[in-house]
């Protein structure tokens, strides 16, 4: 008698696994990558390689003394790489590119990628057992650790619209300048991430991220309406809270919008199960980041994503998908009793 396998959801029999799709999630995110290093030199890459490195040991640790690596080395290192499907790697590089490229911060990616890992992830039970994004339970985890080290440290290139000041792509600039007549960044400058500061590296470039994001749809791995959703939802609303629809752009090319979009929000474990159910999500998520970010000036995509991940299983609750292959049963009409006739007399 075969022994009866616990997963979790969703059970589709296919030939594409975990591993294939977090491959995925890893090319995308090297336009991404690559842009940081180009803008930030040296010092993102060493802090990426620490970042990768860290969330790798530590699941390799974690994981060779659960399972008593003392009692079988040789098998339980074999089991190791067997079942390691890239998900810790897709973690300590979003992780990586969630922080600014500060070299006197290289403490940062290995605290987060040993607090996402050990602690977010394998705590709870592994690969898609998570209850939030591991990577953005790290990225709060330094917000709240490391405030004063999360400084915008300025790029490599200079601002195409000539102007001579470095500006921050946070929330906080772009969140009234237009109303009060301050300096604003230009759209473009926005998009490509030149003459910024960038309190992440990550989401410095725009252009790199939508590249990303258009290899995920492509092959299959998000659905594009999705962060569409989040992002226009969040620029519409903002543009609502400012009575002034000029704050659209600003708000859904600043601060980490589009890299929690594309990368964090579309996570499968920590989204909801059905489509009606996604929707929802996205929308209160993007609701959620411009009233906080007009309330708090400050930015909290992170923060947003973090807490709707606790409400998904409220969702799933109350919109429950009906199982494949479920055919609804149809009501029995009710068919009123008659009496029995009366004998016809002779």
């Amino acid at each position: 008698m075969s022994q009866l396998v616990i997963s979790p959801t969703p059970h589709v029999k296919t030939k594409r696994t975990t591993k294939h799709i977090m491959l995925d999630v890893l090319i995308a995110l090297v336009p991404a990558t690559a842009a940081s290093i180009v803008y930030f030199g040296w010092q993102a890459a060493v802090l990426i390689l620490i970042s990768l490195a860290s969330a790798f040991l530590t699941e390799f640790v974690y994981y060779i003394i659960q399972n008593k690596i003392w009692a079988n080395p040789k098998e339980t290192c074999v089991k190791f790489f067997k079942q390691f499907d890239f998900t810790t790697l897709v973690t300590g590089l979003l992780l990586a590119l969630c922080i600014p490229a500060n070299i006197n911060g290289w403490y940062m990616p290995l605290l987060g990628s040993i607090f996402a890992i050990a602690v977010v992830k394998m705590l709870f039970g592994g690969s898609g057992k998570n209850i939030v994004n591991p990577a953005l339970a790290g990225r709060v985890f330094l917000f709240i650790s490391f405030a004063l080290a999360t400084t915008a440290v300025a790029c490599n290139f200079g601002a195409i619209n000539g102007g001579g000041a470095v500006l921050e792509t946070g929330a906080t600039q772009l969140n009234g300048n237009i109303l009060h007549g301050k300096e604003s960044i230009n759209a473009l400058d926005l998009f490509l991430g030149t003459g910024l500061a960038a309190t992440a590296m990550g989401e410095t470039c725009k252009l790199a991220l939508l590249v990303g994001g258009i290899y995920l749809c492509v092959r299959g791995v998000i659905k594009w309406y999705l962060p569409v959703i989040y992002i226009v939802v969040t620029g519409l609303f903002a543009s609502l809270l400012d009575l002034n629809i000029n704050s659209f752009l600003p708000s859904i090319l600043s601060g980490g919008l589009m890299l929690g979009a594309i990368f964090m929000a579309t996570d499968y474990v920590t989204t909801p199960k059905s489509k009606i159910g996604n929707i929802i999500y996205f929308v209160v998520l993007g609701l959620l980041t411009a009233g906080l970010r007009k309330a708090t000036g400050v930015e909290v995509v992170s923060f947003c994503i973090l807490l709707m991940n606790f409400v998904v299983f409220l969702i799933d609750l109350l919109l429950k998908a009906h199982p494949f292959g479920y055919i609804r049963k149809k009501k029995e009409k009710k068919v009123k009793e008659t009496q029995p006739a009366k004998e016809e007399r002779v």
